[in-house]
């Protein structure tokens, strides 16, 4: 099925929504202006008779004034102009109820009122299709989906043939800062042309809007076999689902600088599911809950945290314990941050175990509670077992990279003493005999053996490497091999894992020593001085490459804390400006462990953990100017950074360790087409080995060899090339600024003119052509092949981006010119390409809309290039309706149509371009003249609401019209104080007086209902001006 109209989806996606339960309605149902109106202004957008009808059936004991009370706020804002802010206090009260306070009889009572029926046997669901808001502007958003007369789900369509999902986004980002109180109760937000849909939350980047793959959460819907929009209406905005999104799916983080709007993914939200039902099962059995794997940077920390929420209020679960375990304090600290910021889920605070006999006391409890431990805090006294804590079933266990030695059963006996120990699962075992255990890891559990599925059960939820990167939820990985390679010793080489200390912890004091013996040969090769000058030079002239082509930060990753402050003492040393005396200065840092002992020159790098934060939000924020962090292992695991891109590899790793490592820079971010692995040290044989455990599809999206991503760009070259064929640019490449501008009209209209003429589409291809051009550049830029042509990419950026501000972008597709580092490409190579400047080059010397006269008309008509004129004056003429429109929202629309009509027959070639631009001056000129009407911009945007039916006019005649609007502003400023559209009283005496107004002057009756509408909602519109 395809659709050619946004008109022909919506109407299809209101019949699609009306078979999932919701009550189907056209927003003029929904107008202040019929009899018993469901809200009393078009600012209002709650429709308040709903949420009071639905709150007396949700609430039938509380009295009315309670269920007023409750209803008001909801209604009145509280955080006015911080959006996230208000939304995070109402998802609270529509969640948890609103408390209120009455009287029955002499007794004061306290109660909650209930918003919501959460078993959805009395909730209203209602979708309202072309809903008319007035906030800074009036605007019509397509769909609207109401609970209760709350809006909770807004959304956005584009046709099949028109705009994008990016426009879309675009359009929805206009919304939240025209009319932001639709958004107060919102929970999500949908974009969609069709083919293609996202949803995503109030605060989320278009980057972070995410797609809904599966409608019942086994089987997943191919990408292109079927309607991704129909697959997210059934999957997603069932009203079931719905109610569970909102109750449990649902987080607001802070890390200081205001809320941030989480919601889950379907990958999350069907683990989430599954894995409730499996510790159900598992309780009071054998306490295997099983294992969730999903790929690093999905989102794990946030799964777990939903998870816990959502088994935290089980009532089946009877207000159970949890333990959220790791292997590791840093990853311990990171784990209970992302909890604590999330404790409004929760329902209480996480506490964190800082000693075996805190933990003891934490768990020690017959009831609740959510408590973090490392699981070494787990190991008896010598010789001994771990007491039993508790021997309650309703405990839960949850396991975070439950993938090491450390979490096996298996006992060893020393040979000396005779003393046996037990793996630490089985001390945690007897220390918690009936709970339920559940495990999560970011790898498959075969990489380091089959003992993780014996401990915890098999697997509850899998979200590989490939599904992850299909769904946009992480990026694909490259592979760069570089110079100075240490080759090992293939004896020498396995004895080396991820970081001594885990390697060598349950060896025999003899093994132990001899594996740190060969670690300190390997770190003596690897650390040599010559060999680290060769290194630390290749990576910073690297790195500059990269971001010249993508803006972004780097992780160097060195065999040991010695070799990161050589590193850094070198980096330093040839960009002394990187340096920072301060955590909060410098473009380069050492994130390592330490010490009062360690020698002098590591103390500098060694920090507490408040300070490491520091570091830590900075390596995070794509603002901070902190660009390289420095590690041996501390951020391989739990770091999360989207804007980091490139990870330089100088230690040996291998298996779990390794594919951890390199997915810190798998996470998306705004353009980052994909991460890139270099490797300085020969890491791909071990890469390869761990890879071996994955599946195709996740091997052919990790490690992909460098190699390949130079060839793609160099095809992408050709192909854009051949897109410019019969037109020589070669000036372009090598000349000044000036001399560069200078080719780009002629280049613009070249493309325009083959779109025009014999290649319909052209403009579309060369911008499809471009946008894969500048994705291979990124994803080949480290290298000479790609940085030769670097010119030539910022040449056809430059192109794309003045196609796009000529309106011709590609279906709203943004250009290169939005990301940085293109940006200074493209300033390198020409001097400007802003719509102004291509006029100028053209020789226009005042393009300027007002200025327009015959002899501006005669230069245009002799102008060499027409097709480039045409697009450029569009683009003006579009900003000018704007400008001279700003209130007057039906003459806006009028011009537009003409616009529209009038570019639509150019582009269909029924004429030419001589003859546009003649309809284009007509259109300039009848705009130009509007102001002499003698109407000031209120007495004018009040006629034209009056003049939107052409009967009136013709009954009327012109002015007659203009008589009344006139009367008209001088009646609605005489009635209109502040926020006089709040008041019903004031609203009803301004529509008699308009009524009465129309009635004098023979405005005819059968129209003037319409009428009063249209000059009521022309009023709100102006009210700030009034």
């Amino acid at each position: 099925m395809a659709w050619t109209s946004e008109a022909d989806l919506e109407h299809w996606f209101m019949a699609e929504l009306e078979t999932l339960g919701f009550r189907r309605q056209h927003g003029a149902e929904a107008s202040p202006e019929i009899r018993n109106p469901m809200r009393s202004n078009f600012r209002e957008t709650i429709l308040v008779p709903v949420l009071l009808e639905a709150l007396r059936r949700l609430n039938p004991e509380l009295p009315e004034t309670a269920l007023t009370e409750a209803a008001s706020r909801v209604r009145d804002i509280v955080f006015a102009g911080e959006l996230v802010q208000e939304n995070r206090r109402l998802h609270g009260l529509i969640v948890k109820g609103i408390p209120v306070t009455y009287h029955n009889g002499d007794e004061e009572r306290n109660e909650l009122v209930q918003l919501v029926d959460w078993e959805n046997a009395a909730n209203d669901w209602r979708a309202i299709n072309q809903f008319d808001i007035v906030g800074k502007s009036a605007r019509i958003p397509d769909v609207v989906l109401f609970l209760n007369g709350l809006p909770l789900v807004i959304v956005e369509l584009k046709g099949t043939e028109g705009a994008d999902l990016e426009a879309a986004f675009n359009q929805m980002e206009t919304y939240k800062a025209d009319i932001p109180d639709l958004f107060r109760t919102s929970l999500l937000t949908v974009i969609s042309d069709g083919l293609h849909a996202r949803f995503g939350s109030i605060s989320a980047g278009l980057d972070r809007f995410m797609k809904w793959r599966t409608t019942d959460g086994e089987t997943l819907v191919p990408d292109g076999s079927a309607l991704a929009l129909q697959t997210l209406a059934q999957g997603l905005l069932a009203p079931t689902t719905l109610l569970s999104m909102l109750r449990w799916f649902v987080v607001f983080e802070d890390d200081g600088k205001g809320p941030i709007k989480k919601i889950a993914g379907y990958h999350q939200f069907h683990a989430v599911r599954k894995a409730t039902e499996t510790i159900l099962s598992a309780r009071g059995g054998d306490g295997k809950g099983g294992v969730i794997w999903h790929t690093q940077g999905s989102g794990k920390s946030l799964l777990m945290t939903f998870l816990s929420g959502r088994v935290m209020h089980h009532p089946r679960m009877e207000n159970p314990t949890l333990l959220v375990l790791t292997d590791r304090n840093d990853l311990d600290n990171q784990l209970f941050a992302t909890f604590g910021r999330c404790k409004e889920l929760l329902g209480e605070e996480p506490v964190q175990a800082d000693s075996i006999t805190a933990l003891k006391e934490l768990l020690n409890r017959n009831v609740g509670g959510i408590v973090f431990s490392t699981i070494q805090k787990f190991r008896p006294d010598a010789g001994e077992l771990f007491p039993e804590l508790t021997n309650r079933s309703n405990v839960v266990v949850l396991v975070d990279e439950a993938h090491r030695t450390q979490y096996g059963f298996e006992a060893r006996m020393d040979r000396k003493t005779g003393e046996v120990r037990h793996g630490l699962a089985y001390q945690l075992r007897k220390a918690l005999p009936n709970a339920v255990y559940i495990a999560f890891t970011g790898t498959p559990v075969e990489l380091v053996g089959a003992n993780t599925r014996s401990v915890f059960g098999e697997y509850i939820d899998v979200y590989d490497i490939s599904q992850a990167v299909e769904d946009g939820a992480t990026v694909p990985l490259y592979y760069e091999a570089r110079v100075a390679r240490v080759e090992l010793d293939e004896d020498l080489g396995d004895e080396i894992d991820e970081a001594f200390n885990e390697a060598t912890e349950d060896l025999e004091d003899e093994q132990a020593v001899a594996a740190a013996r060969k670690w300190s040969r390997v770190e003596a090769l690897v650390g040599a001085k010559p060999r680290l000058d060769t290194v630390v030079s290749d990576i910073l002239e690297h790195f500059d490459k990269r971001v010249e082509a993508i803006d972004g930060k780097a992780m160097i990753v060195c065999m040991s804390r010695r070799i990161c402050v050589a590193v850094y003492d070198r980096i330093v040393a040839a960009r002394p400006d990187w340096h920072g005396d301060t955590d909060d200065t410098g473009k380069v840092k050492v994130v390592i462990t330490g010490s009062a002992t360690d020698p002098v020159e590591m103390q500098p790098h060694i920090r507490s953990k408040a300070r490491q934060e520091a570091i830590r939000k900075r390596a995070k924020s794509p603002e901070d100017e902190l660009k390289i962090v420095i590690v041996r292992d501390m951020w391989l695991t739990g770091f999360d950074a989207p804007c980091m891109h490139t990870l330089y590899v100088d230690k040996p790793m291998k298996g779990h360790g390794l594919m951890q490592a390199i997915a810190r820079v798998n996470r998306v971010f705004k353009d980052k087409p994909a991460g890139l692995i270099v490797d300085y040290i020969g890491i791909a044989a071990d890469l390869k080995k761990a890879l071996s455990h994955y599946s195709t599809p996740d091997q052919q999206k990790t490690g992909i060899d460098e190699s390949e991503a130079v060839a793609a760009f160099l095809d992408m070259l050709d192909i854009t090339r051949s897109q410019m064929h019969g037109f020589n640019y070669a000036g372009a490449l090598s000349g000044t600024p000036a001399e560069r501008l200078r080719i780009l009209p002629g280049a613009l209209d070249h493309i325009l003119r083959k779109d025009q003429s014999r290649e319909q589409g052209a403009v579309k291809r060369f911008n499809d052509a471009v946008a894969g051009l500048i994705k291979g550049f990124k994803l080949a830029s480290g290298s000479p092949q790609a940085t030769a042509h670097a010119e030539e990419v910022a040449f056809f950026s430059a192109l794309r981006a003045g196609l796009e501000k000529l309106g011709r972008g590609g279906n709203g597709r943004s250009s290169a010119s939005h990301d940085l580092a293109i940006q200074q490409l493209l300033n390198r190579a020409v001097a400007s390409t802003e719509v102004v400047d291509i006029l100028e080059a053209c020789g226009f010397d005042r393009p300027d809309i007002s200025m327009l006269s015959d002899a501006f008309m005669l230069e245009i008509q002799n102008m060499k290039h027409k097709n480039l004129a045409v697009e450029a004056l569009k683009k003006l003429l579009n900003g000018e309706i704007k400008s001279r429109t700003r209130t007057n929202i039906v003459r806006r629309e009028e011009f537009s149509s003409r616009l529209e009509k009038a570019i639509a027959s150019y582009h269909n070639r029924s004429v030419d371009a001589l003859q546009i631009l003649q309809e284009l001056i007509a259109i300039a000129k009848e705009l130009q003249a509007e102001p002499k009407d003698n109407l000031n911009n209120a007495e004018r945007a009040f006629y034209d609401a009056l003049s939107l039916n052409d009967s009136a006019v013709e009954i009327m005649g012109n002015e007659e019209l203009r008589v009344i609007a006139t009367e008209l502003v001088r009646t609605v400023r005489s009635n209109a104080g502040t926020d006089w559209w709040r008041r019903e009283d004031v609203r009803a005496k301004m529509r008699v007086a308009v009524k009465r107004i129309l009635k004098r002057y023979g405005y005819p009756p059968d129209l003037a209902s319409e009428a009063v509408k249209s000059v009521l909602r022309q009023a709100e519109v102006l009210a700030g001006a009034l």
